[in-house]
């Protein structure tokens, strides 16, 4: 269980060394899988990456946060060899001009489940990283606490029944309950029988060499789910109730 909270953040979508580097509204696959094998250690030409194909992820969108742009200059006023280097080994000779998009305040909570072998060693490195770990961008630092959990039983019902909500919505006063987005990887059951929408993406990660680096489709599944209002709280109590849920894990 993983709660990706912090000032900005910004999770690539479409981009890639342009002029305008986007966000998407949520955590890609591909930025996630990144994440995971930094943290471990392992590198863009590890040719490990395949290790965490077996991994699937759901996402539960506590706050979408607010979009920002950033109008971003490098290399401006300087000597041709002092300015921004070319892929082909040059230098560009002029100011980089970028526009950068983040998400603000926005707040994810990401529940990973798969090969246990594989989860136990992915938990230990997130807590102790090899590479320190960040929100899309090496700027975007994350909020602590960072790893919420280990280990759960049924992530599903863990962030539907039990991880604190990092939001301010009007509750449903008749029902007692808030309403929260969720994505997943695949078709919802259950309880979540129903979904409001499919997306198709292409962030699945074949390869992040960094002149080689190649992506796959994938679809998720969004709902919409209502949530007991008990998992909300006053803001000045949030951060004292994370804390209580991941240390209950370790007192376990």
């Amino acid at each position: 269980m993983l709660r990706l909270a912090g000032p900005l953040q910004s999770w690539g979508e479409r981009s890639a060394f342009t002029a305008v580097r986007d966000t998407a509204s949520f955590p890609t696959r591909s930025a996630l899988i990144g994440l995971f094998a930094a943290a471990e250690g392992i590198g863009r030409d590890d040719g490990r990456l395949g290790r965490y194909d077996s991994l699937r992820i759901t996402v539960r969108i506590d706050r979408q946060g607010t979009r920002a742009v950033d109008y971003h200059t490098v290399g401006g006023g300087l000597p041709k060899a002092r300015t921004a280097a070319t892929s082909g080994g040059s230098n560009k000779g002029a100011a980089v001009i970028t526009r950068r998009h983040y998400l603000s305040d926005a707040v994810f909570v990401v529940a990973v489940s798969g090969p246990e072998q594989i989860l136990t060693g992915l938990a230990a490195a997130l807590r102790r990283p090899h590479w320190a770990p960040y929100l899309g961008r090496r700027s975007c630092v994350p909020d602590e606490p960072f790893v919420l959990r280990g280990y759960v039983e049924d992530p599903e019902e863990e962030l539907r029944t039990r991880v604190p909500l990092s939001l301010s919505t009007p509750a449903d006063l008749e029902n007692d309950t808030v309403a929260v987005d969720f994505l997943r990887e695949d078709p919802p059951s259950g309880a979540s029988a129903s979904w409001s929408d499919t997306l198709d993406i292409n962030d699945a990660p074949v390869s992040f060499s960094q002149h080689g680096r190649a992506h796959r489709m994938r679809r998720l599944y969004r709902t919409t789910e209502y949530l007991p209002w008990a998992l909300t709280g006053p803001q000045h109590t949030l951060l004292r109730r994370l804390i209580h849920y991941a240390r209950t894990e370790e007192s376990a």
